[in-house]
């Protein structure tokens, strides 16, 4: 069962006549890397159970802004940043705060499969073994697998290696992976662009029956796939006013039917049409 480390006030994103329950508030981020500056100014409510996606053209710092939602950033040398993010009401760069926690409720998926060199069991049982997990580990794994849509898959190889298993079928181990230790969020970047059709089709909809108990916030190029599989859209892009800085933004954020169906912003609805990016 999933638990909540973290206490606070958490905000309401108002969304027309609904109220969306917030997971992170995002309120003035700027991120530099060896004090080139990638993102600034972004200020941004995602809400809770939901799947978010962020769009954008090369270069527009969406992998930063996913990053910073569980502080990988800090990985990169030279990052700097000012601003805050509250997850759940709690400003996550606090020096109170333990990023080692953060990343424990807040998963990651990254472009490319990246299994573990070790049996597909090992690859799921890992983080609750580091976790120091004291349930039964057996059925740990299986309730795992079950929910990245693999179990029956892989229940009669679980201790072959996970480097056998397809692409599509790694990026659902690795699914399977952050699962296994109780995350709230599940950042994915890009998680189905190195994959074909049907992989992706089966990652889509594994990110629609996950949202039932886990916040999603997607990074991907695909538009098609950010209106398919996401509820709520941020489109960025570099500041127009200084192009060759290329300073990362937020130009809309929206519902994801309202952001492509009535683009508030001009910008916005040139790049959904092609005209540009």
């Amino acid at each position: 069962m999933k638990t909540n480390n973290f206490l606070g006030s958490v905000p309401v994103l108002k969304n027309g006549s609904t109220l969306e329950p917030v997971v992170f508030d995002i309120q003035d981020l700027m991120i530099k890397y060896d004090q080139k500056i990638a993102i600034q100014n972004i200020n941004l409510q995602i809400p809770k159970n939901q799947i978010t996606a962020f769009i954008g053209p090369s270069g527009c710092g969406k992998s930063t802004l996913l990053r910073s939602l569980n502080r990988m950033n800090e990985i990169i040398p030279g990052t700097s940043f000012k601003g805050k993010v509250f997850f759940n009401g709690v400003d996550i760069y606090s020096s109170a705060v333990d990023p080692v926690k953060i990343r424990r409720q807040i998963g990651m998926v990254f472009q490319k499969p990246n299994p573990f060199p070790k049996s597909i069991y090992d690859n799921v049982a890992f983080g609750a073994r580091v976790n120091r997990f004291l349930g039964n580990m057996d059925e740990l794994v299986e309730h795992c697998l079950t929910k990245a849509v693999l179990w029956d898959e892989v229940k009669d190889k679980l201790h072959q290696s996970a480097y056998a298993l397809s692409g599509g079928q790694q990026q659902r181990l690795c699914i399977a992976r952050s699962l296994a230790i109780s995350p709230d969020v599940i950042l994915m970047d890009e998680p189905a662009s190195a994959l074909d059709p049907i992989a992706t089709a089966k990652i889509e909809e594994l990110m629609w029956e996950l949202k039932e108990n886990y916040t999603i916030v997607i990074v991907t190029h695909n538009m098609q796939q950010a209106s398919r599989v996401s509820d709520f859209t941020a489109f960025m892009n570099i500041n127009m006013d200084i192009p060759e800085k290329r300073i990362g933004r937020i130009v809309e954020f929206n519902k994801t039917i309202d952001l492509f169906m009535r683009p508030k912003n001009k910008e916005t609805e040139d790049y959904i049409s092609g005209r540009y990016g």
